[in-house]
């Protein structure tokens, strides 16, 4: 890492201009919700293909917030060249998935222990078998705490990141039947970028809508309502 690989193709900053804590969201308009609701004063430091990035202070501490956009092919672009380009160490998503389990109801909270996925983004690292994606253990116990302390309703355990929003053929049962709670669409890219960097990540996820019962969240409540689980990401910096 040094100022010479900065910027990148993709992030407009400059080496040192975002902080080793980036909390980042799907939607770079709740990015922009966020630093500009949390923040105290904020600096835009990206609007390369309208990705959205600031910097600022939280209670003292530096964070930046940063949008990602969907799908792993996204995320993994952005988390690499942050965790490998800028010195980023924690990179902590903050998102909405859709329930597969009885007992999370729209504005629950996931905590991802671990991220399964249907994706073939593991084949880059020519691994003699199938890699297990987790999230750091220290973020995670602590995010718990949190969760608890603020008297929300939430859950820790697998969620499955998956390829497609539109599958010709769905099919969740086999993932229900095997424990998983929800689904979205980029957390096991983070957490495999930031094993192979040895750095640390974090997927904290709100329930936008419910597969078993067609329960759903409008595009904007999901961009401005959805502030508990970035209350509980901000507590991690």
């Amino acid at each position: 890492m040094s100022e010479k690989n900065t910027p990148t193709p993709h992030i407009g900053a400059k080496y040192g201009e975002i902080a080793e804590t980036v909390i980042m969201a799907g939607d770079p308009l709740r990015a922009k919700f966020m630093a500009e609701k949390y923040l105290e004063n904020p600096v835009c430091f990206n609007e390369v293909r309208g990705m959205l990035g600031y910097t600022g202070t939280y209670k003292g501490k530096r964070v930046s917030m940063m949008g990602h956009g969907m799908g792993m092919p996204s995320i993994g672009l952005y988390t690499y060249e942050l965790y490998h380009f800028y010195g980023v160490k924690v990179i902590i998503r903050v998102g909405s998935a859709g329930s597969i389990h009885k007992d999370l109801n729209i504005g629950d909270l996931v905590l991802a222990q671990g991220a399964c996925t249907d994706s073939n983004y593991a084949d880059q690292y020519n691994l003699d078998g199938m890699f297990a994606p987790i999230g750091d253990f220290d973020l995670l116990c602590k995010a718990a705490e949190k969760c608890k302390s603020m008297g929300l309703n939430y859950k820790v355990g697998n969620v499955v990141s998956s390829d497609l929003f539109y599958r010709e053929n769905p099919n969740t049962k086999g993932w229900m039947n095997m424990g998983v709670l929800a689904v979205e669409m980029e957390i096991a890219a983070l957490y495999m970028n930031a094993a192979r960097s040895g750095n640390r990540a974090l997927g904290i996820l709100t329930v936008s809508d419910h597969i078993l019962t067609g329960e759903a969240t409008t595009a904007e409540q999901r961009k401005t309502t959805f502030t508990n689980m970035m209350e509980v990401a901000l507590s991690l910096i």
